[in-house]
């Protein structure tokens, strides 16, 4: 059995102006998506390092896996440091590297996203809560309630009338 590692105890702090992006990443994260991200680092802080390479050459970081982190917290928050992981592998390595990363992460499981719309909305939350902590646009809230199809998600709804009488 091969010997477990654990690079996640050896976080460093460094510049961020010395952390590049790889050349290689096929990962490609949508506008909705990133701004979920920006607001998780908000809410939550910045809970994983970016993973990298050390490039002695270059004297520069290059992203193995984390480089959406990496242009939130430098774009948008405009921080001079991020924490990093530093994996020392050829180039061969770190690119199977990226792609298991990216792929670990599996495929977004949108039965499993409504359960959690159901369970918050039974917690007291309200679509506009909803889809603000989620990322989600309140018709993306309102498509989930009908997915999980229970009638009362919908029980305090106010209807209003489809048509509308007007006498001449």
């Amino acid at each position: 059995m091969k010997k477990l590692k654990f690079p996640c105890l050896d976080v460093e702090l460094v510049s961020i102006v010395k952390v590049i992006a790889n050349d290689y990443n096929p990962n490609f994260v949508a506008t909705p998506e990133m701004e979920l991200l920006k607001i998780s680092i908000e809410e939550d802080g910045l809970t994983q390092p970016v993973v990298v390479y050390y490039d002695e050459k270059l004297d520069l970081y290059i992203v193995v896996d984390g480089f959406h982190r990496y242009i939130i917290v430098r774009d948008y928050f405009k921080s001079d440091v991020i924490p990093v992981v530093v994996l020392k592998k050829d180039l061969a390595d770190r690119m199977a590297s990226t792609i298991r990363h990216n792929r670990a992460r599996g495929k977004h499981q949108i039965d499993l996203q409504a359960e959690l719309v159901k369970k918050l909305l039974k917690e007291g939350w309200n679509d506009a809560a909803i889809a603000e902590a989620l990322g989600m646009t309140t018709e993306e809230v309102f498509r989930m309630k009908q997915q999980v199809g229970v009638a009362e998600l919908f029980a305090n709804v106010q209807y209003t009338q489809s048509w509308e009488v007007v006498n001449e």
